[in-house]
């Protein structure tokens, strides 16, 4: 009874985190602070936002209007679809919490997860609707679905520097900055991923040469 209780308490404190993120996305500065600083918010709910964010694109691919998307899925990867979400989103998380640790920032590299996904929050809720709306709108109205869709993204990323803001503690101005140099770091990672593979991939195709040439004196 006590085990279901519990479970039925966590099931409840998900369901009010992932509500809050409706706050958050229209009281930004209140609502971030209190997600993390209050507690308010949970990895659970920023899972389900990430999830529901990658699902949003997927089906926009499938069942958006031929009007406003036309995919030749023979040329499209699933997964490599899915990774260019979420390995932006990782080095995002990890440059920025290590950048703004540098200059006293005060999340944690969870909470910038976090929030982050809290602030993807309109991406899914705008998306959604929109892939039905498509199939409504003729070519002379493509201008509302542009706009809608470019909402969706720009309400997003300023919710994403809103929370970066309240959970590291700067004003505004430093979190622009701070976002800046989180691009430059990021770029820098992909640098020297790049640069490591190439030297992997170098090292390996060297052995097996090795490997070849000893065969074929054998």
């Amino acid at each position: 009874m006590t085990a279901s209780l519990t479970r039925k308490e966590k099931f409840d404190r998900y369901l009010k985190s992932l509500k809050f993120a409706l706050y958050c996305i229209t009281h930004p500065f209140d609502g971030f602070w209190d997600l993390t600083h209050e507690k308010r918010g949970t990895i659970a709910a920023a899972n389900t936002i990430l999830i529901l964010t990658l699902l949003a694109r997927i089906l926009k691919l499938q069942y958006t209007s031929f009007l406003f998307i036309r995919v030749y899925w023979p040329e499209i990867n699933i997964f490599l679809y899915v990774a260019s979400v979420l390995f932006p989103l990782g080095l995002w998380c990890v440059c920025n919490w290590g950048l703004t640790t540098l200059f006293d920032g005060k999340g944690r590299l969870s909470q910038v997860y976090m929030a982050t996904c809290y602030g993807m929050t309109p991406y899914p809720l705008i998306q959604f609707p929109l892939i039905i709306f498509s199939h409504f709108v003729t070519v002379d109205e493509a201008e509302f679905y542009t706009v809608l869709s470019a909402l969706s993204l720009v309400w997003a990323a300023l919710l994403i520097l809103a929370a970066m803001s309240q959970i590291h503690e700067y004003k505004m101005s430093k979190t622009i900055v701070a976002t800046i140099a989180t691009g430059f770091g990021m770029l820098v990672m992909i640098f020297i991923l790049l640069l490591f593979f190439s030297m992997i991939s170098q090292g390996i195709a060297y052995f097996i040469s090795i490997g070849k040439e000893i065969l074929f004196r054998m």
